[in-house]
């Protein structure tokens, strides 16, 4: 097996500077520019259609997880633009042990785990596919109430100082 880099293969240059929106350095620029404003638009949509949260009035005396935008262009594989991709990304070193969580888990996937189930899949010819999610949410359970901010931009006019919990 060769990579493209040792095949001396390489995107084609469909895109100049110029065509593709620059990645915003921050949430503002983001919602300048209508292909990111887009992106952070979509995000939000899945986030509410998701039931991710519920809007409630702000408790006095608890601790607000702040989030932050991600943004990145997601590219197909013959290097032509997918789209834009804007995530809203709660910053969990804010979280404070005993209030906001107890424990904390994190799936893990072990190389040889990947290397074994492609291995499977040349050996009995299985189609292999490659997938990007678009929104990935953990289904599960919290014992405590998390609040956090709403994302940057799109505040509810009607409660602005509402949180998320």
């Amino acid at each position: 097996m060769t990579t493209r880099a040792e095949s001396r293969l390489r995107f084609p240059s469909i895109y100049t500077a110029s065509s593709l929106s620059p990645i915003p350095r921050s949430y503002r620029g983001g919602l300048a520019d209508p292909n990111w404003r887009g992106a952070m638009q979509e995000e939000y949509d899945a986030l509410l259609m998701n039931r991710t949260w519920d809007l409630v009035p702000r408790p006095s005396h608890c601790n607000i997880v702040s989030g932050k935008r991600v943004f990145k262009n997601k590219f197909k594989a013959d290097g032509t633009l997918e789209r834009y991709k804007a995530r809203w990304v709660l910053r969990g070193f804010t979280q404070h042990p005993g209030i906001d969580f107890d424990e904390t888990f994190s799936l893990v996937v072990k190389p040889t785990i990947v290397c074994t189930l492609l291995s499977l899949a040349l050996s009995h010819n299985w189609p292999i596919h490659q997938l990007d999610v678009k929104n990935a949410f953990l289904h599960g359970n919290l014992s405590e109430t998390v609040y956090c901010s709403r994302p940057t931009g799109f505040k509810d006019s009607a409660h602005p100082d509402y949180v998320s919990a």
